[in-house]
Parts: C-alpha cells; structure tokens; sequence
C-alpha cells in the first residue's frame, strides 16, 4: 500500500470538510464496496461511531492541563513569585522552598482531573466496545461487531431492550405493521414509549429482510442537535422521493421495546448523532459571591503593592542614611556594593515574595472544599426526599449554591410545577350542552380529603353542612354509611396510589359517568344506525381517536416514576361512588368576582353547583348504593386489563373519559385504531394521516376513514381561541340557526370551565370529500418529501385541511395543585421574593390557580392587562404607572404600601418588551407584588427573565418541568428543574433538580441562607486570617532595615497556613449554622438579610482589614516591648509571635462560629495540638533544615519560661477584646434579627414556637400598612384635568382594542377605553 504524500492528505481532508459542511448529504449503503480500502468508501468523509470525551491524552496530559489551571489568575501569579524567588538579587526564601505551595496546589487540582478523565476514558471504552449486529454481504447475514466499527451507510439490527448504537433510518420492524417503540430516557428523561414506523414503500416488509436489495439514496439534512426533528427523503432508482421525519428515525441512545428487532440504515454516527450534540458536558457558572471575590482580590493586590512599596522606599532611605556600606552587605565580584535606589528597587520584588500570602492562595481550593461539603449536606436532606418517586435533590452545578441565599425573583411555570400535572377529567360540554359529572366529583372529593397535611381547594365557600350526602340520598341505611365512613381513609389512599404505568393511576384513570350523558349515549346507541350520526357518540369518538395513545402490552408496561409498591388494587369508581360520608367542599365560582374565599374545610359536605348549566338535579329511581352500577357502561375484563403509554397526561385522562363511557382504545397502529363501542362492537378505523401538535397551530388533527360510512372523516382538537376561528368565521355570533347556539353555549362553558381552573380542549369533526382528499394528499406527500422549508409545508397542508369544522364540544381537566404549594409561596414573599407566574393557561384558568395557590390574595388589587395594540399598551402603562408615582408621593401614604398584582397576556407583553416599552413595563412590574403571565411561550418566558435580570441587576430563578421551561432555566441566574410526569427535560438542563415545589422552600430558605452565610463569612474570614499574619513581617521589616528579613523559620511559616490554620476556615464554612432550619422557616424574613448586598459588603471586608492590621500590630509590638533590650535570638523573639498569631487568628474564628459541635472543638483543639507537636518536633529534629538558621530547642525553651505564657495571654486578650467588645455592645444595644432569632432558639421546642408566632404577628403589624391603590384614571371616568398631564388617549382607539380589568376583594371595576 502506497503512502500518500502531504499534499494528497491535505487535499482529502478539505474534501472530507466541505461534504461534512454541507446542508444536504447524499448516502448510499456499503454493502457493494465492502473488503475495499478506505478511499474507496462511498461514505468516508463521516466520522465513525467511536466517541471520544476524554480531555487528554497521556502524553500531552501535563501540559494541556497545565494550561488549563493557568486560566487562573491566581496560579500565574504564584508561579510567577516562585519563578522570581529564584533571582539571587530578589530572592527571600530558599528557591525550592518557595515552590512547595504552588507545587502542592497544582499537583491536587492536576490529579483531580486526572481522575476524572481516566473515569471518562473508561465510560467511552466501555461504550466503544458495546456489541451490536451490522449486516455483513460477505456472510450474508447480520454478525456481531462493536459500536466503534458502525459506520455510516452500514445496516444495523436492533433487538428488543438493546440500545440503538447511531441513528438510524427505520427501514424494517418484526411487527407486521412496520412499527417498533422506543424509550428515550437516555436522551430526554421521558420514560413512556414511542411510536416509531418504518418508511413506507422503500422495503418489503417481510422476516427475511434483506439490505442487499437497498439500493437507493438517501438523501438527508446535515446533522443537527434538535431531537424533535429530521428531514430525510429516499430517492430510488426511478427517481420517486419517498419522505421521511422523526417518525422514521432511531436515536442513539435510544432503548427499543415491545419489538423483537428492527432494522436500520446509519445516517449519523459517533460525534454526529443527536444525542451527542446534546452532549455539551457540564456549565460552568459564577456566582454572584464570586464576582465580589474578584474584586476583593484586586483590593488586596493594590493593598500588596503599597506594602511592598513602602519596603522598596524604606530600603532606600535605611541604605541612604547609613554613613557607608554596612558589612553585612556582601558586594559583587567587582568589589562594588549596588546603589540604593537600585537595591530599593530589588527589594521591592524582595517585598513581593515576602508577603505573597497576603493573596490568600489556599481561599480557591478551599472554597472548592466547603461548596462540595455544602452540596453533600443538601443531597442527604431527608426533607428534601421524595418518598414517593425515591429521588433526592441533585445539584448539576456545583459553585453557585451560596446563590441560593440570595434570590430576589423566582419565574415559575405553572403545569407540573405548582400542580401535579395528573389530569383529572371533571367536565364537559357536547353540542352546548353542559355534563357537570357531579357523581364523579363526589369520588374525587373522597380521594382528596385531608386525612393530614395541607389540603387547598379552588373557591371554597361555606355551606351548611349535609349528613349522609351521596348520588342517592334516599335510602342509605346508617350500617351502609358507618361502613364507608370506616372504609374513607384506605380509599383515599389506594387512589392516590402511584400506578406502575404513566398518567394511570386511579385518580387520574377512573371516571362516573353522568347520568344524563349515559342516557344520552344509550338512547343513541339503542337506536338503528344512530352511531353513523349522532354527534354524542361522535364526540366520544374524537377522544378516543384523536391522540397518539398507544396500547401497551402486558409486559411492556413502562413505569414513570419508581415508588413504593401498594398491596392491593385502588377500589372502582364504584366503590368510591358509594361513600356516604364526604369531607371536601368543592364549589367552581367566577374568578372576575372574587369572593372572600374561605380555607376551613367543613366535614361530612359535598357540593358541586353548576354555574354553568344550573340544572334541577333528577331525582333517581336509585335506592341503595349497590343498583348505581347503571352508571357504569358496559365492560370486560379484557378492557379493564389495558395499559396506555400517553406522551402527555392531557390525552390520556381523555383516553380514560371515553373508556367510562365505553369508547374504549384496544390497539393503534398508524395505519389503524380498533374501538369497542359501548354496544360492544369493535370498529377498525383507517388512519390516513395524523396532523401533529405545533405551537403555531396550537391544535392536532387525526384523518380516518370511519369503517360503516366509509367517510373520511377529520377529528381535530386543540385551543378554543384556535378552534373558534375554523368554524367558518372568526366569531360564533356569525354563524346562523343551531350552530350559532352550539358556539355560543359552548363558548360560555369554556369560559366557566376556564374561571374554575380547569384545562380546557375543543373537539371538531369534519367529512372531507373523496376530491378533496385526493388533491390534498398529493400536497401533503410533496410537503413530507421537501428538504427545504419542510415544517413550513407541512404546516401548510395542515392548515390547507383544518377548515370549515363542526363544533362537537369541549372538555374540562383539572390539574391540581402540589402539597404545601400555597405555604411555600406565601414564604417566599415573606422572604422578600417576588414570585412570577409564567403559563401557557388561558387567563381564567391562570387567575383561579393564582388564587388557590395564594400567588394572589383577596386584598390584592389586580390589574389586568390585555391589549390589541401598542398603542393601547403604552396608554394604560402611562396611565398606571402616573397614578402609583402620585400615591407614594401622597404624605397620606408615606406608612401604607400597595398590595398590587399584575395579569399580563402574551400578546400584551411582547407590546410591553419591545425596546421602548420595556422600561416602563419593569418599572410597573418591579412595583407589584406579584406577576401573572398567560398565554406566553417558552421563548417569552426566556425573554421576561433575560429582561428582569437584566434591567433591575437582581438575582433570579426559574423553576420548571417540561421542555418548554428549558430555556427560561437557563436564562435564570439559577435554575430549578423539577421531575415531572412528562419527563426529566428541564431537570438535566438545570443547576438543582427537585421532585416537589414545596422543597424549594426548605433550599432556599434554609441550605440558601446556610451556603450564603457560611462561605461570605468564610472568606472575609480568610482575608482577615493572611492579612493579619502577613503584617507580622511587615511590621518586622521596621526594625531590619527593610532587607526582607523574616523572625520565623521558613518551614514553620509554610506549615502555619498549609496546616495549622486550613482546616479550621473550612469547618467554619461547611457546619457554622448561625440560626436553625426551624427557625428560618418559622420566620422567612431572615432570608432578606442574604438579599442584594447581603454581608458579605465593601464595609465588613474593610472593617475586617483594619481589624486585622490591628490585631497584627498588637501582636507583634506588646511581645516587642516585652522582649526589649534583651539579648534573645531572632528566632526566639519570632517563636512567641507565631504562637500568638496561632492562637488570636482561632479565637477569632471563635468568636464568629455561630454554632458549636464536637466537630468544630476537635478541629479547633487539634489545629493547636498540631502546632505544638509539628514545631516542637521540628525545633529538636530539624537542626540544620534551613541553613544557616538554627531553630533546634526553641519552643522548648520558650515553654519553660514563664514569661512565654504571659506574652500570649496578655496579647491575645488585647488583640481580640475590640472585636468581642464590639459584638457584645452590637447585640445588646442593637440586635440584629439573626441575633434575636438566636436567642429564640436557645429556649425550649414549645416556648420558641409560641415566641415565633408573636414575633412575626409583631413583625407583621409592625410593617407598612396595606392599602388599596385606587382605580388608574381613565378618560370615561370623571377626574381633574391635572391627572392627565400631556397623556390623552387617542380617540382611534376603539373600545374593544384594550381592557384593563382593576379586581379587588369586593368588587371589581372593569375600565374600557
């Protein structure tokens, strides 16, 4: 074999980089070209399937890190004086001894990293070598062969529960239907299936599949990080394009299951595939404490600098004033002595390494210690365990977490986050008229009744109280009713048991029917051919169809979250119909009127009223509880045994509402959905086609051709806002006769359904004609096959379709709120946190959840933004904005504060982001107390927080679920991702991953204030402790003539801060713990003392060095004066300040621990044994260690005599009673919170609390009073003309184009202009 030439290399690397660059990549299989060299290889520009995420290599190890490790500052500067100390002329220090410091600092970080990258090695080995089946023509068969020799254009044969090892195209499945299901935990952290197809008309569906007779081109898009889409077609030989999606691809990473094997062709591979560019590898923040840090740092360097100026300028003035050379200078070779000036100037480098420690060197790796044992406190906090889903808190980026203390915005989303994301069906309306399913809401409030804990229910209101109330008040004998009172807390329990499979457990999967609508669906089904027709059973129809609810089978069932195992099986909706005795009240009210909700939960009550369709409730024929299973439709235990995988919980609670009613799902494939009628009849709809779910739409549609009429016949559901206006005009009041009344009734219970919290979703039909059809289908294949513009086109067709739809009806989902959601946000605005709501809900349903989770309180005065236009939208900012800068100028307010709260809509708020809105928008939003955004998408939910963060300079969090929050988690300072039902997206992209939003009370609150306090503690502490020992030699070099003499032995000063004070600081920063967890959660406002400049300020840093300069001076001059005119040695007058030093520097920290331990006294009292122990051993072994010094016998010698300990007692006292005095006049006079806080929690459990709760009652009223702001002023309304300086409203601002909605706890007072 020929070696090629440079050249050669050269020109076929640029070829292999121009066909990597392009946008569209032609691959045909290797199957004819294998046994052939490499540059024959038709695909041999790709990268092959082996990864590679080590960092280095071992030869280039040492100096690839090390040029990693001199990103920091600190270690340049270091190296640096090291490099320099061996410059005879500036030296102060034996060279080699100066590098021992450093050495040891780059050495520990070196090995860190080695260590982590030899992990990674063997993870990528480990995979590399994974085995898998490529077809191989020379065998003709599939033979086994490693991950790292798949290339690209191979085909490859996946077998159940094996990993896919690239991305491949699905050309072939064992399952007739040319489907397999994958799971994609490893890439998105969703645990239900999903449906993958094989490619149609490409391949012969048959066992004995063979790749050989592939031979077309594929032709597909170049590799990109989205996993939500691909653009593929497949050209073959007679030049037909066949197109291909996500729908047809396998991830690397990927599982299969509930498939026997399928095959694939590789179309991307190695560092190629999705997975890996999602792959980005750990972020790297910094923290605000941090940032501050540098700072200090740069102080210190300029405080350095005068230092050693100061010694360069004595050295000068000594040299000068002497009358010659003195002899102790020895003179170069030549006999001469260097002049003054330049000996000054030498001695200023000489300063440099004397007092180089003054930048505390070991502060970074320590830092680094104490956030890493922070982090391990916060991962084993048993409150922070979901016992549930068995996870814990994780933390992904591990130097931020003093930020936790010192939030000042928190933007949340709302579905998974604050509500539990397990959709309940409680309503619907068809053809206008409304089903309050009142039997069903009766077992719901049986599950839902509060045994323990906190319980919040939307719109409380008290009731007289009922006895025995249950569907069938007549009749219920008392042993019945005693039985089920018995029997109340085990059904409570069983159904809100976690179920093996997705979205299904018993709360979420049994549905009462209501009695009306059974009637309903048994009168049309009893009657001939009515199924054809009747628009009920076509509802029904829609729930059960349009969806991509899968049929798993028995033992493919996937589980979603791990929990507990349950013994037994939740009790049927039968069983749960039956309680008499019910402890929930539960009525719907409107939002707009906001009534005075109660909180007490009356017992033995259930109500339900019907505002939107008030109905005299029929009285039933019914007598006992055993003859209401009439309710249920008709049902075998074939159907009872199904498992559905749902992507999203929403269609699987509607999956579920059918199945009540006996529309039950039995198989999908995507060319079909077999249903069981309620008359137990099975039908086998065609699927033509299935119009997806977008964000622009806002809908999904299903295409199928309906197996009796044989009709093609479109079921669409989605939005209302987004439904109404396909309906064949933009306003229901257009349309004409019966479909007029339909919209309109409809319409009105959405609106119902929306103001009383629920989700709410419209379902259309449409008869599409066999000409329409056909046109449409040629547009829809030529859509799926384009490169270019592929969504574009294919959101075309949908739309092309999705016309002129009949109105069937709407549902209503609720979604409820977590445990403790409303205690934890109360807390947080208690803490000085302001909470934003950020959803995609329509504004009703966002209000109602903002009430029940105390997000808005009743004495709030709400304003409610929604705008057409821009112009709109900068008249009521103006307006409201004028009107709050009046009130606080008002000398009648100056003790009163406003309880305002702000509900913005999408369209809105982008008016109220864009440039020149902007300001005026956060000005308005910083003065509320609360935010609510509705109807916003994930990029302007990313955008709000960019603009907070940004424009108020404040400290934010993003907490979410889904995918949808990613990105605004990312844009937070700090983001909170929660493992939620519909996967583990936000939680891989987040800093911490929570399994509840209560725990964020408990991090923020409590390991946030903890962090914050300890490491800004531990720092100021640091610089304090090298400052005061560096001026030790500083104030030395006064009395040497400024030569950069030192009185303690070189080894001894290493020791002291390598050993004898290192350890201490960092206990102080892990286990201090100045008040305890329940005391910051019995009162939340000791939060705000971390908030904006916190204590870790310009001022405690600087009180801080001139304390240490104090002490320093104390420290060296009480020992001066005492050892005066004595004839001690240099090293015994040293010994006494090195002791002294030791001993004042821990004291100090004495003071400042907050909370003592054994811990902290075995530290504290070892860190002095190890300084006696190391420096006696030292001074009777190390004679000539350091010649030509002689340390040999001096602590000995200094401990024998009494005056040693006189020294150090005295000075020590002396040096700190300024700092003791200072705490103690501070807190006796003038206690902070804190300090008072740490007086509470020195007495008793019982009486603290009581203490507590008089503190904050005191606190409470002690603030600024709550008042009402009044109403905006508006043009309509009679004001004095001065309120309007230069800001009238046009008149072409028309009526409808803008409201402002003002709500308060009485009334509210809608304003149109």
């Amino acid at each position: 074999m020929l070696l090629k030439s440079p050249l050669d290399r050269v020109r076929d690397a640029l070829r292999g980089q121009r066909a990597r660059e392009k946008d569209i990549r032609n691959l045909v299989s290797n199957l004819p070209y294998e046994g052939l060299g490499k540059e024959k290889q038709p695909n041999r520009y790709f990268p092959g399937n082996a990864i590679k995420t080590t960092k280095y290599t071992l030869l280039l190890f040492i100096p690839m890190n090390l040029f990693e490790q001199f990103h920091r500052l600190a270690n340049i500067y270091f190296v640096g004086l090291a490099i320099l100390n061996f410059v005879p002329v500036v030296n102060a220090f034996q060279p080699e001894v100066a590098l021992i410091p450093i050495c040891v600092i780059l050495c520990l970080t070196a090995l860190k990293a080695a260590w982590e990258d030899f992990r990674r090695y063997q993870s990528d080995r480990k995979l590399n070598n994974t085995p898998c089946f490529v077809y191989s023509r020379k065998d003709k068969r599939f033979t086994e062969s490693r991950w790292q020799d798949v290339r690209v254009g191979d085909f490859v044969k996946v077998v159940c529960n094996e990993i896919v090892p690239a991305d491949l195209l699905l050309l072939h499945t064992s399952d007739p239907n040319g489907v397999c299901h994958i799971e994609t935990s490893n890439l998105d952290g969703e645990t239900n299936l999903k449906q993958r197809r094989a490619m149609s008309g490409v391949c012969v569906s048959d066992p004995e599949f063979e790749p050989e007779s592939f031979n077309t081109v594929v032709v597909c898009e170049k590799p990109n990080n989205n996993l939500n889409h691909f653009k593929c077609y497949v050209e073959k030989p007679d030049k037909d394009k066949v197109g291909a999606g996500i729908e047809s691809l396998l991830l690397r990473g990927c599982k299969m299951r509930n498939t026997d094997h399928a095959v694939g062709f590789v179309v991307y591979a190695g560092h190629e595939t999705k997975s890996m560019l999602n792959n980005n590898g750990p972020r790297y923040k910094r923290s605000k404490l941090e940032r501050k840090l540098n700072i200090d740092v740069i102080f210190c360097v300029i405080l350095l600098l005068s230092m050693c100026l100061v010694g360069a300028l004595g050295h000068f003035l000594w040299l000068q004033a002497l009358p010659s050379g003195p002899p102790y200078l020895v003179p170069d070779s030549n006999g001469h002595l260097d002049s003054p000036s330049l000996s000054g100037f030498y001695m200023f480098f000489t300063m440099i390494i004397l007092l180089q420690i003054l930048i505390p060197i070991s502060l970074y790796v320590s830092i680094e210690l104490v956030k890493i044992g922070q982090i391990y406190f916060i991962t084993n906090d048993i409150d922070l365990h979901n016992d549930e889903t068995d996870r814990r808190v994780q933390c992904k980026t591990l130097n931020i977490t003093e930020d936790l203390g010192q939030i000042e915005y928190i933007f949340s989303d709302k579905t998974g986050t604050l509500t539990e994301n397990k959709m309940v069906f409680r309503r619907c309306s068809i053809m206008g008229t409304e089903y309050p399913h009142k039997e069903n809401a009766i077992r719901l409030a049986v599950l839902d009744e509060p045994e323990s804990g906190e319980d919040v229910i939307f719109d409380q209101r008290p009731r007289p109280p009922l006895s025995g109330w249950s569907l069938d008040t007549e009749g219920t004998t008392p042993d019945c009713t005693q039985y089920q009172q018995d029997n109340r807390h085990k059904t409570k329990v069983k159904g809100n048991a976690q179920s093996d499979v997705a979205f299904s457990s018993p709360l979420e999967t049994e549905v009462i029917p209501d009695r009306k609508l059974l009637q309903q669906i048994s009168s049309a089904g009893s009657c001939s051919g009515s199924r054809k027709t009747d628009l009920h059973l076509d509802f029904f129809l829609g729930l059960a169809i349009c969806n991509t609810v899968t049929v798993s089978m028995a033992t493919a069932q996937r589980q979603r979250v791990r929990g507990f195992s349950r013994s037994g099986q939740a009790n049927n909706s039968l069983d749960t119909s039956d309680t008499k005795s019910v402890s929930v009240l539960h009525i719907f009210t409107s939002w707009q009127r906001t009534p005075k909700r109660s909180h007490t939960i009356l017992e033995d009550s259930v109500v339900e009223e019907d505002h939107c369709n008030p109905v005299k409730e029929e009285e039933s024929e019914d007598t006992t509880g055993l003859q209401m299973c009439s309710l249920h439709a008709p049902s075998d235990n074939t159907s009872d045994n199904l498992s559905y995988e749902a992507e999203s919980p929403d269609e699987a609670a509607l999956v579920y509402a059918a199945k009540a009613y006996g529309f039950t799902l039995l198989n999908r494939t995507p060319d079909s959905v077999t249903l069981r009628l309620p008359s137990g009849e099975e039908l086998v709809f065609e699927v033509l086609d299935i119009l997806a779910f977008d964000s622009n739409r806002k809908r999904m549609s299903v295409l199928v051709q309906h197996p009796i009429t044989r009709e093609y016949v479109l079921y669409t559901k989605g939005a209302d806002y987004a439904i109404m206006e396909l309906l064949g005009t933009q306003y229901p009041e257009h349309l004409s006769g019966k479909q007029k009344n339909i919209a309109a009734g409809t319409q009105h219970h959405i609106d119902c359904y929306a103001k009383d919290g629920l989700r709410t979703l419209c379902f259309t039909k449409k008869v599409v004609s066999d000409k329409e059809y056909k046109g449409w289908s040629v547009n829809r294949q030529r859509a799926l096959a384009a490169i270019d513009n592929r969504e574009e086109l294919v959101m075309d067709t949908a739309v092309q379709l999705e016309t002129g739809l009949s109105l069937l009806g709407a549902t209503g989902i609720e979604d409820r709120l977590q445990d403790s959601v409303p205690d934890t946000i109360v807390a947080l605005r208690e803490a000085g946190i302001q909470v934003w709501v950020l959803t995609g809900d329509k504004p009703e349903t966002a209000v109602n959840i903002g009430y029940a989770c105390r997000l808005l309180e009743e004495e709030d005065l709400v304003i409610n933004m929604s705008c057409k236009n821009k112009l709109a939208c900068t008249t009521i900012l103006d307006c409201t904005l004028e009107e709050m800068r009046r009130y606080s100028e008002d000398p009648r307010n100056v003790d009163t504060t406003q309880n305002i709260s702000l509900v913005i809509d999408g369209r809105t708020l982008t008016m109220a982001l864009s440039s020149d809105l902007q300001d005026r928008f956060v000005d308005l939003a910083k003065r509320c107390r609360s935010v609510l955004c509705c109807r916003v998408t994930p990029l302007q939910k990313s955008r709000v927080v960019k603009v907070v963060r940004e424009k108020l300079k404040v400290m934010t969090l993003a907490v979410g679920d889904g995918a949808n929050d990613v990105n605004m988690i990312q844009a937070a300072d700090i983001g909170i991702g929660l493992s939620g039902q519909e996967g583990m997206q936000a939680a891989m992209a987040s800093d911490f991953a929570l399994s509840r939003f209560k725990h964020l009370k408990k991090l923020l609150l409590v390991h946030g204030h903890w962090c914050y306090t300890r490491l800004a503690n531990m720092i100021i502490y640091f610089f304090y402790k090298n400052v005061a020992y560096v001026n030790l030699l500083f104030w030395y070099q006064f009395f040497c003539g400024f030569s950069g003499a030192v009185m303690i032995d070189i080894w001894l000063m290493i020791f002291f801060n390598l050993f004898f004070t290192s350890v201490p600081p960092i206990m102080f920063g892990i286990m201090d713990r100045d008040v305890s967890a329940e005391m910051l959660l019995g009162v939340p406002e000791l939060y705000r003392t971390g908030q904006g400049a916190g204590e870790y300020t310009f001022l405690t840093f600087w009180v801080s060095m001139l304390d240490a300069f104090y002490q320093s001076l104390v420290c060296f001059f009480i020992p001066y004066l005492a050892y005066q005119d004595s004839d001690i040695d240099v090293f015994t007058f040293g010994t006494p300040l090195n002791t002294i030093s030791l001993f004042t520097i821990l004291l100090h920290l004495s003071i400042e621990i907050k909370a003592w331990t054994v811990v902290h006294w075995v530290i504290m009292l070892g860190s002095v044994a190890l300084y006696f122990i190391v420096t006696l051993a030292y001074s009777a072994i190390c004679v000539t260690c350091n010649p030509p010094s002689n340390p040999y016998w001096i602590l000995q010698s200094q401990m024998a005599d009494p005056m040693f300990y006189l020294i150090c007692i005295i000075t020590t006292v002396v040096a700190l009673m300024p700092r003791y005095m200072f705490h103690v006049l501070k807190n006796s006079i003038a206690p902070s919170p804190l300090v008072q806080a740490r007086h509470l929690d020195r007495l008793d459990p019982s009486t603290r609390d009581e203490w507590m709760k008089e503190w904050r009652g005191f606190r409470s009223t002690s603030q600024v009073k709550r008042s009402r702001l009044s109403t905006p002023p508006s043009p309509t309304m009679e004001t004095p003309a001065d309120i309007y300086p230069q800001s009238v409203i046009p008149s072409d601002v028309m009526e409808d184009e803008f409201t402002l909605n003002v709500i308060t706890g009485n009334s509210q007072r809608p304003i149109h202009n």
